[in-house]
């Protein structure tokens, strides 16, 4: 396969003018939609919002290479933008990208079409190249360009495969791993640059791919042992053991792309820590100004935590929702949701799923903080936390008659973040050990000992976080209709705050956590919550809909969709629009959010289920004011984010008869 059988020429757009990137990418998205390579152009442009907020694609030198792996997607094709003026598309450099080529990769096992998208990757790393592009007249011009320069790199790349093949390239001096999490373009791009900058500089660089297709180009052991050192340039994580004994720089690969030659510079200045494998070693550190914030770090490991809990609360949440659903001959009694055999089925699995709650929050932190040593020790934590298990009950003059109290949501945080980093600490400890030990540190040292401190700990904290559960629950319960109000008024607001984001994310992690404290106020508080998530892309659809002169054709037909979005409780709809102008539309979805959360939580509307939206409204109490609730929100939020949107002429907005 070839770079010109995913570049059609009605996917090529020559002298195009972008007022911004979003309008870039809008254009892009066009051109793909008339080569016939997408079927859903609002989720394949999800996908794409989505890769650029993990970082831009914006290469510099004037390149931008936006790109998605999706099931949108239903074949791979390119489309391909010159844009005289530029656009500004947040480039390290500050450079506006005139040259821009979008990439649509299906989410297929079939990954051929992966090493033709790498190819092209490569080929923009020549100024010639993207000179001649800039300057085509004509579609069949940029093709032919790009034909040439294609088969001139397979000549090299079979040269250099036969040198290889037969010994002729010797070792490396530097070698260096580049991966991104798409592993598309950032991958290839790095490695090329590091490659050629080390020539450059009188250096043999071989850098080891792991891209989509897999690893490529993969280092040899001797290789390895030749080499001053390791640059690793990527995005996500990298097995690191077969560095052991070697100078590993670790950088996220924006910086191998953008930064070569001072990359280069860490290996030969021996800037670079030595890396240490075994069970026991410690994470390679990039450099200390390219560490994260603590609160980054913090946040990071908060939500690995969350993010392997969800599916335990919204699974489980939603089938014990239905085993009240179908227990309508419980309803009043103390066995709602158990008192037919049907029900009590439902309920007993969604306890199951829900008693791992705890536990998985707390062992998946300390697995972030420790790596695999610390997911024991944290679970444990997590677990004893949710009994409530404490030295006081264990010295309890009768403890069967002792009522245990759980130290809840905060005493599984506590035990998460105690056990990651007492994990670690335990690491740092056994460093000394001889090596013939180092098999036993994380099947007997790390697991007793950790596991063993960690009860200690939590025995002798679970009382104070009990006491605060309790305090919580109380604060709740006796929570006049007012306070509630302001309450459900500030979770629904922080749904819309950034949409999927921290806020979004602690506001939901709050809703789902007094759900499982058991108290009726605690399912007023999800009510409000989920009816705060479900306004941002219902406020879209209800602008684009309604006040079409302030959106372009192809907002309002990517509008239609955050109907079915917002109703199925998926905030994230709204964000192509927020990105796009975050002045305009966060406020308004934010002051709807937060009329809905409160209306819901005064007409005292209640949620048993942490997700779905109206797909749950059997199950809701007080449908109507929920519904209400909602329809109002979405109303305010739609018309004061229309007031805001200025007015576009019939032929920006496609009304133009």
């Amino acid at each position: 396969m070839r770079i010109r059988d995913l570049l059609k020429p009605e996917g090529i757009k020559l002298g195009s003018a972008a007022k911004d990137k979003d309008d870039a990418i809008n254009q892009l998205v066009e051109l793909q939609v008339a080569s016939g390579n997408i079927s859903d152009p609002e989720a394949y442009k999800k996908a794409i919002y989505a890769r650029e907020e993990e970082s831009t694609t914006g290469m510099g030198d004037g390149i931008a290479i936006p790109h998605a792996k999706t099931d949108a997607v239903k074949r791979p094709g390119l489309a391909a933008m010159v844009v005289p003026d530029g656009v500004d598309y947040e480039a390290p450099d500050g450079t506006l990208s005139d040259l821009i080529f979008m990439i649509a990769a299906p989410n297929t096992r079939e990954n051929v079409h992966l090493e033709v998208l790498s190819r092209l990757s490569t080929l923009l790393m020549d100024d010639d190249f993207t000179a001649a592009l800039r300057a085509a007249k004509t579609k069949d011009e940029f093709l032919s360009i790009i034909d040439k320069a294609e088969a001139d790199r397979l000549k090299e790349e079979e040269e250099k495969a036969d040198a290889q093949a037969q010994g002729k390239t010797g070792l490396p001096d530097i070698v260096a791993v580049t991966a991104c999490p798409t592993g598309i373009a950032h991958t290839y791009m790095a490695a090329e640059n590091l490659e050629k900058k080390a020539k450059e500089m009188g250096l043999y660089l071989k850098a080891e791919t792991q891209g989509s297709v897999g690893a490529k180009n993969v280092l040899t052991a001797e290789e390895i042992a030749h080499a001053k050192g390791v640059i690793i340039a990527a995005d996500k994580n990298i097995e690191l053991s077969r560095f052991d004994g070697k100078p590993v720089y670790v950088t996220s690969v924006s910086k191998g792309i953008n930064e070569p030659e001072k990359l280069i510079g860490r290996i030969e200045n021996g800037e670079a820590a030595i890396y240490q494998a075994g069970p026991g070693a410690r994470k390679v550190q990039a450099a200390a100004d390219e560490k994260d914030s603590a609160w980054h770090v913090i946040y990071k490991h908060l939500m690995n935590g969350v993010s392997h809990m969800l599916p335990f609360v919204v699974g489980g949440g939603i089938l014990m929702a239905i085993s009240f659903l179908l227990d309508r001959a419980g309803v009043g009694t103390s066995s709602y949701g158990s008192s037919t055999p049907i029900a009590h089925f439902f309920n007993q699995v969604g306890n199951s799923a829900f008693d791992f709650m705890l536990p998985i929050l707390a062992g998946f932190i300390a697995m972030s903080i420790a790596d695999r040593p610390g997911l024991a020790v944290g679970f444990v934590g997590g677990a004893i936390a949710k009994a409530g298990y404490s030295f006081v009950w264990l010295f309890a003059a009768e403890p069967d008659k002792y009522v245990l109290v759980g130290g809840g949501f905060l005493g599984a945080l506590f035990a998460g973040f105690i056990g990651g980093y007492l994990t670690k600490g335990l690491e740092r400890a056994f460093e000394k050990l001889p090596r013939s030990l180092e098999g036993i540190k994380p099947v007997l040292l790390f697991p007793l000992i950790g596991i063993f401190f960690m009860g200690l700990i939590m025995f002798l904290v679970n009382p104070l976080f009990a006491a605060i559960n309790t305090g919580m629950t109380n604060l709740l319960n006796s929570m006049g209709t007012t306070n509630l109000v302001l309450l459900g008024a500030i979770v629904g607001g922080m749904m819309s705050i950034d949409m999927g984001g921290p806020f979004n994310k602690a506001s939901y992690v709050f809703g789902t956590a007094m759900l499982a404290a058991g108290t009726t106020q605690g399912q007023v508080i999800m009510a409000s919550v989920m009816v705060g998530g479900m306004v941002p892309p219902i406020v879209i659809a209800l602008s684009t809909t309604c006040f079409r002169n302030r959106w372009t054709e192809a907002d309002r037909k990517a509008g239609i969709v955050n109907y079915i979005m917002g109703a199925s409780f998926i905030s994230e709809g709204a964000i192509p629009y927020a990105a796009a102008d975050p002045a305009r539309v966060l406020p308004s979805c934010i002051v709807g959010s937060a009329i809905a959360g409160a209306i819901s939580a005064a007409a005292g509307c209640t949620s048993p289920a942490p997700h779905g939206g109206l797909w749950v409204i059997a199950v809701i109490g007080n449908p109507g004011m929920w519904l209400a609730a909602l329809l109002i929100g979405s109303i305010v939020g739609a018309l004061m984010l229309s007031m805001l949107k200025r007015k576009l002429s019939p032929e920006e907005a496609g009304l133009a008869k």
